[in-house]
């Protein structure tokens, strides 16, 4: 099993709007790819983040379907919509594997 996690910093005066661009991004990704996202904030730490994280069975279908959201323009565009909500550079992706 794959875990893929993005994690990004809010901006300053952002946190409604983030929250609501990320469950936006999440429900386009379920409805239109079947994608079960979750929307997840810390509970320690810095609290101005959020992230999205993802399960697949393996690798192959993890890059299977992030070429298939990058060659979605409704998509692209929709992701567009959303980079003032976060600091710039404050993205962070990460892979886990079970073992």
């Amino acid at each position: 099993m794959i875990r893929f996690v993005r994690a990004a910093s809010i901006a300053p005066g952002k946190l409604g709007s983030s929250l609501a661009f990320a469950k936006q991004i999440a429900g386009y990704l379920g409805k239109h790819h079947g994608l079960k996202l979750e929307v997840m904030m810390p509970v320690g730490g810095n609290p101005h983040r959020v992230a999205w994280r993802a399960e697949y069975a393996n690798l192959a279908a993890m890059e299977e379907a992030q070429a298939k959201f990058m060659a979605d323009p409704k998509y692209l565009e929709l992701l567009a919509t959303g980079g003032d909500n976060f600091i710039a550079g404050s993205v962070h992706d990460s892979i886990w594997s079970t073992v």
